[in-house]
């Protein structure tokens, strides 16, 4: 994976300062353009957004919501299907360049790895489940449980530099994902750290530690953190 010597995590906007999609996105847009060129180093944002369904490449139309959902519905340029972002939740938007070949794969792996990490540090194992991408709390068949997504993956790769990327569910309101087909899965539920632990757990409580173990499992030696995307906009490294 990789090896850099630098890289930074910027928090773009939490809680009133929740980021609108679209702004995000064009924010994600112009700092994956400096980073091909080569202006500012591996970075990663980090923020919740003012609630919003995303539609990646794969959504089917009886994946979407019907009616009025309650929240813009956005198609964007990821893969993966549909999913909901919002309060409660902390998303993360690594834009980094990978090494050559290109592995994608185990790019994914990493940020999987990432979140199955910060949820042990709240006594949770979650697990990988075969042909489905994200974190996962296992079935409990005593309780009546299925398998529940406690985090989403949805990646794109262009020109070598990374876009969009993963969402942690920490103490969001689950009642949204009922809208929708979450990741076009149907047989299998949505949870979020609160919901399996008991116990109030926040972005801010989530925060510090997602930025150590993504550091971590993407191979990241050193990092710093900005408070805001500024510098990741208009100055170079």
């Amino acid at each position: 994976m990789l090896w850099m010597l630098n890289s930074f995590t910027a928090h773009a906007g939490f809680g009133s300062d929740a980021v609108d999609y679209v702004q995000g996105w064009d924010t994600q847009r112009a700092v994956h353009g400096r980073r091909i060129s080569g202006e500012v180093p591996d970075s990663c944002l980090l923020l919740e957004h003012m609630p919003v369904y995303t539609a990646g490449k794969r959504t089917a139309v009886s994946d979407r919501p019907f009616g009025d959902p309650g929240a813009p519905v956005i198609d964007v340029d990821r893969g993966g299907k549909i999913t909901w972002h919002g309060p409660g939740q902390l998303t993360a938007y690594p834009i980094i360049k990978l090494g050559e070949p290109v592995d994608v794969v185990a790019y994914v792996r990493a940020l999987e790895e990432s979140m199955i990490r910060v949820c042990a540090e709240f006594g949770l194992q979650a697990v990988r489940v075969d042909g489905r991408s994200g974190t996962w709390l296992p079935a409990s068949p005593a309780r009546g449980l299925p398998e529940r997504k406690v985090g989403a993956i949805g990646a794109r790769v262009a020109r070598g530099v990374t876009m969009h990327g993963l969402a942690l569910n920490c103490d969001c309101d689950l009642s949204w994902f009922d809208r929708i087909v979450p990741c076009g899965i149907r047989d299998a539920g949505v949870t979020s750290l609160t919901a399996e632990t008991g116990i109030p757990v926040s972005v801010s409580d989530v925060t510090p530690l997602l930025e150590r173990h993504l550091a971590a499992a993407l191979g990241y030696r050193t990092w710093r953190r900005i408070h805001t995307v500024t510098p990741l906009l208009a100055s170079a490294a």
